[in-house]
């Protein structure tokens, strides 16, 4: 799967660390013939294939004359955090964030620190397939170094936010329960949780890839967590993927809130001290925009993809923003999915509102998603889009990203979008009801069938 989330799939075939060292070599030669620079930071999840890849990935690099500095396992953010602040041309992330253990990825950076948005990707794609890259000659090879040190800077950055009563937060002593199901989040959640205060309790604490569960933090997905925070009595649970960018959140009872829960929490603690424009994408649940609306903010949707989210935040000068999947970006910190971030405004808002997290969570509509995956042929979506807007004539209609159908005075809405990391059509509808979600699921299966 090629798309500006990267090349994803599963490890060995096609992904091979010969693919990986000829695109990491076509990335370094590409950001040299922008003039961006040669150094280039690289990092990595706790996937079995990570090292292997990443010594490929080194040796393209190396290959054509790049500096690379070898981060080793950290999450996505603190490497997106290290090439912003570290005067780099750009960075390399070996993950397939909440992909299964079989998938491997290379996601690709700017010197911004911020995934390269569609129209860089379809320029270094276009670069790949015309242009010979230029090997570096013996005596003018890259280099490698280990950097060791970013969690924890990336740890004192986030315990630096003035939105942050730190004191507060370590006079409360939270007792978390945090499941970071033996991804990369091992090396920076538990200390941070720790530096403010915290009881932390965890499962999958250690990063050796062999994730004990569909490491999707989906509500589905979160049984052990729910059992961990009953036996412990911690007061909440924090679950995050391999790559440490998404958040979900689980009550004191241990069920499950959903991941959209995250970003509109957290969004609150941020508008209380900063009203602005919060940026989300189109299949974000609608309680992100009553949060925004409440607190005296706007809501903005944007198509999805981390990317996509992030260029609107810097457009409408966002304060803070996200995705439905349990990713918080706050732009103080920087523009990057942040998991970390998102576990002390959750802890944040708690502390603000006096309340427990499923108290917290009451304050707002309850809504409920459903999505599905159909498989379609993506020649023939064009045909199913006009199905679909035969077939809802009495909606509001966004052509952002896919089609995506609203009715606002109901509370309901329908996306239908191809998927960036998988061969899929995806169909997610959000009602107050359950029953009228399904529904809306089941009417856009229906008119996509008439058309395949």
């Amino acid at each position: 799967m090629v798309s500006v989330s990267g090349f994803r799939g599963r490890v060995g075939d096609p992904l091979t660390p010969e693919l990986m060292a000829g695109i990491a070599a076509g990335f370094g030669a590409f950001l040299q013939s922008e003039g961006a620079g040669r150094r280039i930071f690289l990092g990595r999840d706790s996937r079995t294939s990570g090292p292997m890849f990443a010594q490929a990935v080194t040796a393209g690099l190396m290959s054509v004359g790049c500096e690379v500095v070898d981060l080793g396992v950290v999450a996505t953010p603190t490497l997106m955090l290290t090439v912003r602040e570290g005067d780099a041309a750009g960075g390399l992330g070996i993950t397939a964030s909440h992909n299964p253990a079989e998938w491997n990825a290379l996601k690709l950076a700017g010197g911004d620190g911020t995934f390269l948005d569609a129209e860089r990707s379809t320029a270094f794609q276009r670069f790949l397939r015309e242009e010979e890259i230029p090997r570096a000659p013996w005596s003018a090879l890259g280099t490698v170094r280990q950097q060791g040190g970013a969690s924890e800077a990336h740890r004192e950055r986030i315990l630096a936010l003035p939105l942050l009563d730190v004191e507060g937060l370590r006079r409360r002593r939270f007792h978390v329960a945090l499941d970071c199901v033996r991804g990369a989040g091992g090396h920076i959640v538990p200390q941070l949780l720790e530096s403010l205060g915290c009881r932390v309790t965890t499962i999958g604490g250690e990063p050796d890839g062999r994730f004990p569960r569909d490491p999707e933090p989906t509500a589905a997905n979160l049984t052990d967590l729910g059992n961990l925070v009953r036996d412990s009595g911690a007061e909440l649970g924090f679950a995050v993927d391999p790559d440490v960018d998404r958040l979900s959140l689980v009550d004191a009872d241990g069920v499950p809130l959903g991941a959209d829960l995250t970003l509109a929490l957290a969004s609150a603690v941020v508008l209380r001290r900063t009203p602005g424009a919060v940026v989300t994408n189109l299949s974000t649940s609608r309680v992100v925009e009553d949060v925004a609306t409440a607190m005296g903010g706007r809501i903005v949707r944007a198509a999805v993809g981390e990317i996509n989210v992030a260029r609107r935040m810097q457009e409408e000068g966002a304060v803070v923003g996200g995705e439905g999947n349990g990713g918080v970006i706050l732009p103080a910190l920087h523009l990057t999915r942040d998991a970390p971030v998102g576990t002390v405004l959750i802890l944040q808002h708690l502390l603000d509102t006096g309340l427990d997290l499923r108290a917290a969570a009451a304050r707002w509509p309850s809504y409920r998603i459903v999505k599905e995956k159909i498989s379609f042929p993506r020649s023939e979506l064009e045909r199913g889009y006009r199905s679909l807007e035969e077939g809802f004539p009495d909606a509001e209609v966004d052509r952002t990203d896919g089609l995506r159908f609203a009715w606002p005075g109901q509370g309901e809405w329908l996306h239908v979008r191809p998927s960036g990391t998988e061969p899929v059509v995806r169909v997610i509808a959000e009602a107050p009801e359950e029953a009228r979600a399904v529904a809306l699921v089941e009417a856009a299966r229906r008119h996509l069938g008439e058309v395949s």
